[in-house]
């Protein structure tokens, strides 16, 4: 079976767990031990079933009510099984959402319809990190619509009040949806709900099963392979993952940096030799001589295409740490210096707004070009995702991330 992630986004409170629980629910996906888990615990708590429980997998997390990390729950429907991905949504833990949602293929954002909670600042700065860690497709579930009558004029106001911010930050029109849900009660997940006749739309699962479809991620075309080191004691074979295109022995190829020509004589994956690999597989490469040098990060092309190394790129930049003299960029698994960094805009990610004056603050975002203290085979991020996007760290501890969008 076919499994597809989601990364699940939106501010604390707003139900993004009970709807993962009432989802495992009503696909018949949890097992009744993990349902009269739930039960047993909000007994203890003194609560009413909470579904949540079903997916916080730690008492200190069901105690507090709140999601510490990313969680993982898989979910199966029709042909497919959905890998949500639970992220936090307390604005301290945005290094967890932001390591959480650049696994999503998709994403379904909850926004709370309570007029007390609503449409905040967070909300849209996980949107606008999940369009920069390229989602494309997106699907937003207004959620507590039973605590609100299900009232159709609350669900139009956050619909209308999200969707310019949505168009502004990248997010094309046609990739986008909007359903009214009950995650607590179970409305419009599944089954389509008796309280909203007014909504004439698809279930969120059925929404989220289309999503899938739409999403492209790197489309295929140029070989890409990203070594990732040797095999122990054996430096005629490296070992990689293929991100991009695919892979015979046919014609010769080159490592970037350096254009360097080489030649492979197997293939393996899984332990076997074969005549080719594909996109998203796993490979051991057996050249014919012993290498030479560390190929950790290097990239693997057919000869004549390898991509250029680069010293220099501009990129988006989330910032998450106040950055200083010692900022450097984690690129393939290699750390790199930031011998200069010139902003060329400011970007507000509650706004979308771009300006050529600001300053750099804590969860905002900047346009930047960056000189490094080495070069790096980089493509826009828009092209091969992964030679497009570095971790950025300040005083050795995470201070943000970033897309590369020229050079």
């Amino acid at each position: 079976m076919i499994v597809k992630t989601i990364s699940l986004l939106g501010h604390k409170d707003h139900g993004k767990s009970t709807l993962i629980g009432s989802l495992l629910m009503h696909t018949g996906s949890a097992t009744q031990v993990r349902i009269k888990e739930a039960e047993a615990y909000s007994k203890k708590l003194h609560k009413d079933f909470e579904p949540a429980f079903i997916l916080d997998s730690f008492a200190e997390e069901r105690e507090q009510e709140m999601t510490y990390d990313t969680t993982r729950a898989e979910i199966k429907y029709k042909d497919l099984a959905f890998a949500f991905i639970d992220v936090p949504g307390h604005e301290e833990l945005i290094k967890n959402m932001i390591s959480g949602a650049s696994y999503g293929e998709i994403a379904v954002l909850l926004v709370s319809a309570k007029a007390d909670e609503g449409i905040r600042d967070q909300t849209k700065r996980h949107l606008f990190i999940a369009r920069m860690l390229g989602i494309e497709s997106l699907v937003v579930a207004v959620n507590k619509m039973d605590l609100v009558g299900y009232d159709k004029k609350r669900f139009d106001m956050i619909k209308d009040g999200l969707s310019g911010f949505i168009e502004k930050i990248g997010f094309e029109k046609t990739m986008v949806s909007f359903v009214p849900v009950s995650a607590y009660k179970g409305e419009n997940l599944v089954k389509r709900s008796r309280f909203m006749n007014w909504y004439k739309g698809k279930t969120l699962i059925d929404l989220i099963y289309s999503g899938t479809k739409k999403q492209s991620g790197n489309k295929t075309g140029a070989l890409r392979i990203i070594v990732q080191g040797f095999l122990e004691g054996q430096r005629d074979f490296a070992v990689g993952r293929v991100v991009k295109g695919n892979l015979s022995l046919t014609g010769g190829f080159c490592i970037s940096p350096g254009n360097l020509p080489v030649k492979i004589k197997s293939i393996i994956v899984k332990g076997k030799k074969v005549k080719k690999a594909i996109i998203g597989e796993n490979v051991a490469l057996q050249f014919d001589k012993k290498m030479g040098s560390d190929l950790r990060g290097s990239v693997i092309s057919n000869k004549g295409d390898c991509p250029e190394a680069r010293a220099k790129v501009r990129a988006t930049i989330f910032i998450t740490k106040k950055l200083d003299k010692n900022s450097s960029i984690r690129f393939n698994g290699s750390d790199i210096q930031i011998k200069k960094m010139s902003v060329a805009e400011y970007i507000d990610p509650t706004t979308g707004t771009r300006s050529t004056n600001g300053k750099m603050e804590l969860l905002s975002a900047i346009s930047a070009d960056l000189i490094l203290s080495k070069q790096i085979p980089a493509e826009k991020f828009d092209e091969t995702r992964e030679l497009g996007r570095f971790v950025l760290y300040s005083d050795g501890a995470f201070a943000g991330i970033g897309t590369i969008t020229g050079y």
